[in-house]
């Protein structure tokens, strides 16, 4: 506590527990719901666990403030290196939170197990406790969480129960586990092939154990030994429970009775880079059994030797699709994978389609959105889809040429933003010309058009043009455009928008 001046809010650093939303205690639960404002972390992917957890108790009109990490496990071009990055988002970050205080605002700021064990939130005591009246709440540990989760005693009587860091070498883990009764190895992920190999050194791999996401539903547990290390998230942990309490269970336990059930599930990658893929995309390929897909698309899914993998051409939607149904039929989890949103031009309807035959009753489809294209390529350019916008497809494979024609007559008259994904192929490079000839019937010459080319890859390119100085034979199929509306604009730097107010 300090001696802060009358006026100034409270810090508060709330413990959420390891996962499960009823495991809040009562007064974390109330502080959360009666906070003026509330924070957590989260990685560049903008996705918060601690959020998630807490969000039962969030209340309307609340100031939330979302910390986002400049860097994880990636590399970063920061003069300081990664520790001069995360040093500098912390200074940021209290002062965000300090404004709020300083204004009078109670803060929370959430996080996940215990604020103090392992937790985010202390680099913000350390930076505010001195200046604000601050109050910690404990939460239930990760390790009591996992303890649980598995049924098995951490220590008994006279034991001693180490947690250690899985970032720690080998070799002094290893030291580690050979002297004590009990452990709980936090920080897994990419550390877990050296925790595994600590363990065998130790001479203690046969009985050790693995939880993942310990009280949520996706919760996972198994003999430590029989983890394949490709499938191991960050919150995971490897327990060794007291030597006392008997052999390890046989089975391996899981939170959904149906966890090995077949079902196929269709994936969004998004667009191109892997940061834009989300984590519930990157959840249901690593539980995955069996990927298929157009080949490019399976390329960009990292390697598993646990798992199998169909590539096949793109013109052949139906039979990937059977293909799929088949082998999850037979027990199968598979998982079908789109670029971009796979409800947006890609596999979802085409799974949901063939699973409307009679031989495939029964077999669960689900299906996980992504980042669309036109989202990404508006983007990188600013705003362009502020207003109403439709989406298209110029290619004519799966609909005549007629059709996609009275569209874009249609979408041109009504003044909408048009999205064209397909735009030019090979095997049909007139059809964007004639497309721009149609909007022009009734747009503008100086309408705006985007072209993004492979946004998101190694070879990106956006251009910012007009209807008429637009050169068909600039684009190719792994091209998106997007032909603004009477109201989109250009600013001095180059930045595009669609104003959010029609004229009239």
């Amino acid at each position: 506590m300090s001696d802060a001046p009358s006026g100034t809010g409270r810090l508060y650093g709330v413990g959420l527990g390891p996962g499960d939303p009823e495991l809040l205690t009562v007064k974390a639960a109330r502080l959360i719901g009666t906070a003026d404002v509330v924070a957590f972390h989260a990685a560049r992917h903008g996705r918060s666990v601690a959020r998630g957890i807490a969000a039962p108790y969030l209340r309307e009109g609340q100031i939330e403030e979302l910390l986002v990490y400049p860097v994880t496990t990636e590399t970063t071009d920061h003069p300081g290196g990664y520790q001069g990055a995360i040093d500098e988002f912390y200074e940021a970050a209290a002062a965000r939170l300090a404004a709020h205080l300083d204004a009078g605002r109670d803060v929370v700021v959430l996080a996940e197990g215990d604020p103090f064990f392992y937790g985010s939130y202390m680099h913000m005591h350390k930076r505010l406790a001195h200046r604000f009246p601050t109050e910690v709440v404990p939460g239930v540990t990760s390790v009591s969480g996992a303890a649980a989760a598995v049924g098995r005693p951490l220590v008994e009587r006279d034991e001693v129960l180490t947690v250690l860091p899985g970032t720690l070498p080998a070799e002094e883990l290893a030291e580690w586990l050979s002297t004590t009764d009990s452990a709980a190895v936090m920080k897994l992920g990419r550390t877990f092939p050296q925790v595994r190999e600590a363990f065998d050194r130790a001479g203690v791999l046969d009985r050790a154990l693995y939880v993942e996401r310990a009280t949520t539903d996706g919760q996972r547990t198994m003999p430590l030994s029989d983890v394949d290390p490709a499938s191991v998230p960050y919150f995971s942990l490897a327990l060794l429970p007291s030597p006392l309490t008997g052999e390890l269970p046989v089975e391996e336990r899981t939170a959904h009775e149906d966890a090995t059930a077949g079902g196929v599930v269709v994936v969004g990658l998004g667009p191109g880079a892997r940061y834009w893929t989300t984590p519930e995309a990157a959840d249901a390929l690593a539980g995955a059994d069996v990927l298929i897909g157009y080949g490019p698309y399976l390329d960009r899914v990292p390697a598993n030797p646990r798992q199998e993998r169909y590539p096949s051409d793109n013109r052949v939607e139906a039979e990937r699709a059977a293909h799929a149904l088949e082998l999850a039929r037979s027990g199968r989890r598979v998982a079908v994978v789109s670029s971009g949103d796979p409800g947006v031009f890609a596999m979802a309807a085409a799974v949901l389609e063939v699973a409307g035959r009679p031989e495939f009753a029964g077999v669960p489809v689900r299906v996980v959105p992504g980042l669309t294209a036109a989202q990404a390529v508006a983007s990188k350019v600013g705003a362009p889809l502020g207003h109403d916008f439709c989406v298209m497809s110029l290619s004519d494979v799966l609909k005549p040429w007629d059709v996609v024609v009275d569209r874009l007559r249609h979408a041109a008259a009504a003044d909408l933003v048009i999205a064209l994904y397909n735009p030019r192929s090979k095997h049909r490079p007139h059809q964007l010309g004639e497309a721009q000839k149609v909007l022009l019937e009734t747009r503008s010459a100086d309408t705006v058009v985007v072209l993004g080319r492979d946004v998101g890859g190694p070879e990106e390119q956006l251009t910012v043009t007009t209807l008429g100085g637009l050169d068909p034979e600039t684009v190719d199929m792994r091209c998106l455009l997007i032909v603004g509306s009477s109201q989109t604009r250009v600013g001095p730097s180059g930045e595009v928008w669609t104003s959010r107010t029609y004229p009239g």
